[in-house]
């Protein structure tokens, strides 16, 4: 799987969250079931347009169309360094399209998960952001 041409890392993105969206940077996680933890992280700098669920799974991701670009160049009065487009299932009974324009990508695993004992919530495990 890749986004804006960078592949990511082998394991089970299926289910995505936004984690936290601001001018500077949107926040996305990423793992097999975002209950208890996340595996993947992947940041867009300085996003221009967001179009997508805050909460969705299975995207498959793909190249922008010459459409979308076109769109993007006349919404934003340039053509964005990073495109990312995709379907997902945002929930509804067929895939929602989603697209989003930012100046730049990072790619960056999830948080490190420490064993604490005795913690009542998730015995064992403890979450961590370093």
């Amino acid at each position: 799987m890749e986004i804006a041409g960078r592949a990511l890392p082998e394991g089970s993105w299926w289910d995505w969250e936004v984690l936290g969206w601001d001018a500077g940077r949107l926040r996305l996680a990423a793992g097999h079931d975002l209950t208890y933890h996340h595996g993947l992280e992947v940041h867009f700098l300085s996003p221009a347009l967001v179009s997508c669920p805050f909460a969705f799974q299975d995207p498959v991701f793909r190249p922008p169309t010459a459409e979308e670009r076109a769109r993007l160049a006349r919404s934003l009065g340039e053509d964005p360094p990073v495109i990312v487009a995709f379907e997902a299932d945002g929930g509804g009974s067929e895939p929602v399209t989603c697209l989003i324009a930012a100046e730049g990508v990072e790619i960056r695993p999830g948080p490190v998960r420490r064993a604490v004992p005795g913690r009542p919530d998730w015995p064992g495990v403890h979450l961590v952001t370093d």
